[in-house]
């Protein structure tokens, strides 16, 4: 739905050669004209008004001097520097571009009737005056001569298989009166043919095509041959076939022109010579004649010349260039350009580089080269009045597409408009709210305004239909008197204001435009007068305008960006300047532009042919296809086939570019996939509508997320709760965010939304759809500028907070017409409330509502089966103990009355309590089961005990029974028995105690060595002094092989009455002091010879052996860590060599470092991480392994060492003791032996710790970075770190800690 637009137009009349122009080109790396005519060759720069070079054609005798004389080629061969041009009397003559020397390079002695170039410049194609087809190389060496008229159809020949004859076959519409049709005659060509051979080449130089007069039927007729000369196929006869012949370069198509009896087309031929679609051109039978047809270099636009074949009024013959496009196999005339007179065309071309760039030479030598580029023309109207209309140019129709009410997939439109002359171009008024208004400018140089009918006359038509889409009618027409009578002498036509127009003219110089305001004059209302008019130096190639801002901005062709102050009674144009006063311009001249604020800024965006889109001079992104601006709205499309729609009240500039050059995350509400090729064609205001244009010409219409939660937004901050609803539904956006948007606004207008829905299903689908899940902060992210809103009801959940509200709102309106609604809102609870809602329905049974439209049971209790499980809703039913509400339940399952009924009459003959006992087992509600069955009587206390055992319910069974009753011992034994069961026989013991069971719990508490509980029962019990004696030999036992040394001596001692024995387990667990208290309490001194000093003395040999073995472990492990650092050292000064003082992984050798290793055991063992944190452990302890050669042996060292030293640190008080005890019995020796050793221990340890762990180990783990690092080594040294918890890396151990401040030494002893 593109227009094309002329962005500037140059002409130049500097230029008068000799004669007249006969043939044309165009050098593709400087961009002069090459024209031909019948006596020189001149090479022109129409940018300066300069000849460049020229050359006499007649002075060496290629052509005449009467100037009879026909050049009928002309060729630029950028690669040779040179034009290589053909005369008609047989010469192929190479002008060479740097000398302006000429060369004939060859002669035919029949003559020359035309000269084609292969694409590639490699091979020419001569015809000749004798009807043969020369081919040459680039060199000029012949490659073959073949004649142009061949007998053969060609290698592509149709193949027959003989199914039938013609007679026989399915003719269509036609009929069978076609199988009888004879074959009529071909017409020959027209008269006004000049009989010459055209040829045509396609894009990739592969084919080409020869159209020439049939010396038998004197019809045209192509032949397509390849590049060796051989042919390939012949077309069709075809009547009326004229000598229009050019290849889509695209190379699907050949395009001709067919005169029919009734009206003249322009045709399309396949490579085998079959035609494939037309088009017709607007003019009446024998009116015109097709001069020349030609597609520009991308084949999206095909160029035709046509000609009257009468002169007309005025003794003038007229020409025609006309520019038609396709879009959904629909041919639009997007461009015609009139001339008469000597201004006529006598050639014209397209430039080889710029697709849109059309070059033209007129008789009277002036040239003019049109520079085109894409346009779509809609409305620009930013509130709901505006239509989203986008005309489409076609001929003297302008389509017109209003998207608000329909998207009508092109060729169609809504409506059309009929002009009298074909449409040149299209404006929308700029005036908001009446941005529907339509201004076409036709090449007759008249502007016709369009405007809406009366609402009256719009609502309804005669035959009572309603019309969507409102037509526009013809409501004035303006003369318009242009400074330059020439073609498209107006460009950038704006409608500002009602009767104000802006448009660009040519200057008088070359490089200049003139601004012109346009205005009704008082003396001819009719007829648009020049009100004001600048002139400015450079050419204007766009211009736009905002209607928010009354900004209008100019480009200039070198990207200069232009402020112009139309408001005032002289036009003023400044530089565009930003917030600091520095000059912005494009760096390069944009084909699409447009307006818009950015944080506030006004900014002009623009696009170039490469898709660069820049805002000013700061490029935002690099591959966009094509860009709207729609309100506060920034969408583009990508050429990797995506959508983005950014805000760009909430971006800064900078930020637009992040945002434009991110991939989005998953939930990125800015980006959209669409379909390849994928075009804007307009965004519908105050909509989330965005229309695309596919690259075949369909549309598709899409609601871009970014705007549709905009608008959503929008709707909920302003209470609209039903607009947002039937948006969301339509469009499957989650339903919670009506909730999440705002919750705090959402419960305080709870019943504004449930009236704006007035529906109860919408509710029902609202409540059905809750989620605890915050959309704002998953599926829906909230923009950046956008404050987060607070949950309002803090603790509990969201599900419940909106339905326990719907809930109460629905029953203070209406609860009969809600009733569904405030089921759903039950049994929609995180726990659901299905009895409460049962309940309900059993009250709608027992007393039905007598208001009108109500809700009966039966409807209740089937949309409750709708939302719940059968089978749960049956079972929460049995739970309420209501057997007419299980019944009714249970009639609409699927279950069989044979299985339930049974079941129900059992219940139902049962006692009450004892019922309820069996439904709440049925239903495994142990707890209320246990309860009921309380309550059934001592009958029933076999069974509950049972019960209560084998679903271990011993707690809430005793809160059933009072302290002192039989129940309550009978079940206090059982607990206690199964407390037994779970090694937990202390508190079993605590409850046979209380409950009266003495015996029992001294048992329990003798098993789990509870010694003073058991102690304390036996003395209550009371136990004979020689049986508690007995007791406290056994707990002492038992206390003994516990290491409870302490303990067992004081049973022995204050109960059992046996001191010796006691003093022996004292001396046993080395309580020195202790055990010399009851030596002399029970004076036992003997005890001190025969069992205290030998003890002594074996402690100190024990302690001493210890303390040598320790201290020998210390130093093998402290001496092997030295080795393995060392060795690690030199491997990474190894690399180092090897590599250079740059490698990036010589770091991973340092001395605190194992990641080569670490990283391959890490792998072996991922599956670690999913193990239990036993065998995590086991393998922890495996990993660290002092084997030598193991991959973390340097960390199991320091572990070892570690141990050592924490180990020989804890001995200090026990070392402290025996050292008294020595001193007392006068072993000084032996205790200062024992000091110096345990001493000489800790020192040598002390010292070792800076060797062990030195300073900067921890932090030389830090991470690797930098710019010799690799990614995967600074992967591994991250790997290598501590969680942030800690800071520190887990199989690093830290330097224990000595206890200085333990005081053990005596020093009594030296």
């Amino acid at each position: 739905m593109r227009n094309l637009k002329l962005l500037k137009s140059l002409r130049s009349s500097e230029l008068q050669g000799p004669g007249t122009p006969q043939c044309f080109s165009v050098r593709s790396d400087t961009g002069s004209l090459l024209i031909a005519s019948q006596f020189s060759v001149t090479e022109y720069n129409p940018q300066s008004g300069e000849v460049v070079s020229e050359a006499s054609l007649t002075a060496d005798g290629y052509l005449p001097e009467d100037g009879s004389g026909v050049v009928v080629g002309l060729q630029d061969l950028a690669e040779l520097q040179s034009a290589c041009l053909a005369t008609a009397g047989g010469d192929v003559v190479l002008f060479n571009l740097n000398t302006s020397q000429l060369e004939c390079v060859g002669s035919v002695d029949s003559g020359l009737t035309s000269m084609s170039w292969s694409p590639d410049e490699e091979l020419v194609i001569l015809t000749t005056g004798q009807e043969t087809i020369i081919m040459m190389t680039k060199d000029f060496e012949p490659v073959t001569e073949v004649g142009i008229h061949q007998d053969d159809f060609g290698e592509g020949k149709f193949i027959t298989v003989g199914w039938g004859k013609k007679e026989t076959q399915f003719h269509g519409s036609e009929g069978k009166q076609a199988a009888q049709k004879k074959i009529q005659d071909v017409q020959p060509a027209v008269a006004w043919d000049d009989r010459r051979p055209r040829v045509t080449w396609r894009g990739d130089g592969q084919l080409f095509a020869v159209s020439a007069i049939c010396t038998q039927t004197g019809a045209r007729k192509v032949r397509v041959w390849n590049r060796e000369g051989v042919l390939q196929a012949t077309s069709e006869p075809i009547n009326g076939l004229e000598q229009a012949l050019c290849w889509k370069p695209s190379g699907s198509l050949i395009a001709s022109s067919q005169h029919h009896p009734n009206k003249h087309s322009v045709v399309f031929m396949e490579k085998n010579g079959l035609l494939h679609g037309d088009f017709t051109l607007p003019f009446s039978k024998d009116q015109v004649k097709v001069k020349e047809l030609l597609w520009n270099s991308d084949s999206s636009v095909l160029a035709v010349w046509l000609e009257d074949l009468a002169a007309g009024a005025d003794r003038k013959v007229k020409n025609y260039i006309q520019l038609w496009t396709v879009g959904n196999y629909h041919w639009y005339l997007k461009q015609s350009l009139d001339f008469d007179g000597d201004k006529a065309p006598v050639c014209f071309c397209w430039d080889p580089e710029r697709p849109l760039r059309l070059h033209m030479v007129a008789q009277n030598w002036t040239t003019v080269t049109y520079d085109w580029g894409w346009t779509t023309e809609r409305s620009p109207g930013l509130d709901n009045t505006d239509d989203a209309s986008v005309a489409v140019i076609d001929g003297e129709k302008v389509l017109v597409t209003t998207f608000r009410q329909s998207g009508v997939p092109p060729p169609m439109c809504s409506f059309e408009l009929q002009l009298e002359s074909p449409v040149n171009q299209v404006t929308f008024l700029c005036q908001p709210t009446r941005t529907n208004q339509i201004a076409v400018f036709t090449s007759s140089g008249r502007i016709s305004v369009f405007g809406k009918v009366s609402k009256e006359d719009l609502d309804r038509t005669a035959d009572g239909f309603r019309i969507l889409s409102r037509p526009l009618l013809l409501q004035k027409t303006f003369r318009v008197t242009a400074p330059q009578d020439d073609a498209l002498a107006l460009r950038q036509l704006l409608w500002l204001q009602e009767e104000l127009f802006f448009a660009v003219a040519p200057g008088i110089l070359p490089n200049t435009s003139v601004l012109l305001m346009l205005h009704p004059g008082q003396d001819a209302p009719d007829t648009l007068a020049v009100r004001s008019q600048l002139e400015v130096d450079g050419v204007v190639i766009s211009t736009v305008y905002s209607s928010q801002t009354g900004t209008m901005a100019l480009q200039l062709e070198d990207g200069q960006i232009k402020r112009l102050l139309w408001d005032s009674p002289e036009l003023s144009v400044e530089e565009w300047l930003d917030s600091s006063g520095v000059s912005i311009n494009f760096p390069v001249p944009c084909i699409q532009t447009a307006l818009c604020c950015i944080s506030g800024t006004e900014y002009l965006l623009g696009l170039t042919d490469r898709s660069h889109l820049y805002a000013g001079d700061t490029e935002l992104a690099s591959n966009v296809s094509s860009f709207a601006v729609c309100d506060d709205f920034l969408l583009i499309t990508t050429h990797s086939h995506t959508c983005r729609c950014l805000q760009l009240s909430t971006l800064t500039l900078k930020g637009l570019q992040v945002a434009l050059s991110s991939d989005g995350g998953q939930n990125d509400e800015t980006l959209r996939r669409v379909e390849r090729g994928s075009r804007l064609v307009t965004v519908v205001p105050q909509d989330t509508r965005v229309i695309l244009q596919m690259p075949r010409g369909n549309l598709e219409t899409m609601h871009h997320r970014a705007l549709v939660l905009a608008q959503l937004r929008k709707w909920l901050d302003g209470l609209r709760f039903r607009d947002a609803f039937e948006c969301m539904r339509k469009l499957r956006i989650n339903l919670n965010l009506i909730y999440d948007h705002n919750p705090k606004i959402f419960l305080e207008n709870i019943e504004t939304f449930i009236t704006q829905l007035n529906s109860i299903n919408h509710v029902n689908l609202f409540l059905t759809e809750l989620k605890e899940e915050d959309t704002t902060c998953t599926m829906y992210p909230r923009p950046e500028s956008c404050p987060s809103q607070t949950q309002s009801v803090s603790g509990l959940k969201k599900v419940d907070v909106v339905c326990d509200a719907l809930r109460k709102a629905m029953e203070s309106m209406d609860p009969n017409k809600f009733c569904l609604s405030i089921l759903t809102a039950h049994v929609k609870k995180t726990v659901p409330e299905l009895e409460t809602a049962l309940q309900k329905v059993h009250e709608l049974r027992e007393n039905p509502p007598e208001a009108p439209g109500a809700v009966s049971a039966e409807e209740a209790l089937k949309y409750l089966l709708f939302l719940v499980n059968v089978n749960d809703l049956y079972e929460h039913s049995l739970g309420t103990y209501d057997f007419d509400l299980v019944l009714m339940v249970a009639e609409r399952s699927q279950k069989d009355p044979k299985e339930y009924l049974p079941f129900l009459n059992m219940l139902k003959s049962l006692e009450p309590n004892y019922q309820r006992y069996a439904i709440d087992k049925h239903l495994k509600r142990y707890r209320k089961a246990l309860v009921h069955l309380s309550k059934s009587g001592e009958e029933h206390f076999i069974e509950l005990v049972q019960l209560v055992k084998e679903q271990k319910l011993y707690s809430d069974a005793l809160r059933l029974y009072p302290a002192g009753s039989p129940q309550y011992k009978l079940l206090s034994c059982a607990y206690a028995e199964h407390l037994v069961e779970q090694q937990q026989a202390e508190q079993a013991g605590l409850l046979l105690w209380r409950c009266g069971e003495p015996a029992r719990a001294l048992q329990a508490f003798t098993s789990c060595s509870s010694w003073r509980n058991a102690i304390c029962v036996a003395q209550q019990i009371p136990l004979p002094p020689d049986q508690l004696a007995l007791l406290a030999r056994d707990l002492a036992e038992r206390l003994n092989e516990q290491r409870r040394y302490t303990e067992a001596a004081l049973l022995l001692d204050q109960y059992a009455k046996d001191c010796e024995e006691a003093i022996l387990a004292l001396i046993t667990g080395a309580f020195w002091e202790e055990a010399l208290r009851l030596i002399y309490m029970h004076n036992r001194q003997d005890i001190s010879e025969t069992n205290l000093k030998p003890a002594l003395l074996e402690a100190v040999s024990t302690q001493t052996g210890f303390l040598e073995a320790q201290i020998a472990t210390f130093t093998r492990h402290r001496s092997r860590l030295a080795v393995v650092r060392e060795q690690k050292e030199k491997a990474r000064l190894e690399m180092l060599d090897e590599e250079g003082p740059d490698c990036p992984d010589a770091e991973l050798y340092s001395e605190a470092s194992s990641v080569m290793t670490a990283s391959k055991y890490s792998q072996s063992n991922s599956r670690i991480s999913s193990r239990s944190s036993k065998n995590r452990r086991k393998a922890e302890r495996k990993k660290l392994s002092l084997k030598e050669g193991s991959p973390m042996e340097d960390r199991a060292l320091m572990h070892a060492l570690s141990e050592i030293i924490t180990t020989i640190d804890k001995m200090r008080e026990e070392i402290h003791s025996l050292l008294k005890a020595l001193v007392l019995f006068q072993f000084e020796k032996q205790a200062e032996k024992l000091q110096q050793a345990y001493e000489g221990t800790l020192q040598t340890m002390e010292g070792a710790l800076p060797e062990v762990w030195p300073e900067g180990l921890l932090s030389s783990n830090a991470p690797v970075t930098g710019p010799n690092s690799t990614a995967n080594s600074i992967m591994a040294s991250f790997q290598q770190q501590k969680p942030a918890a800690s800071q520190q890396d887990p199989e690093i151990p830290t330097a224990p800690k000595l206890r200085n401040g333990v005081k053990w030494k005596l020093t009594i002893l030296k």
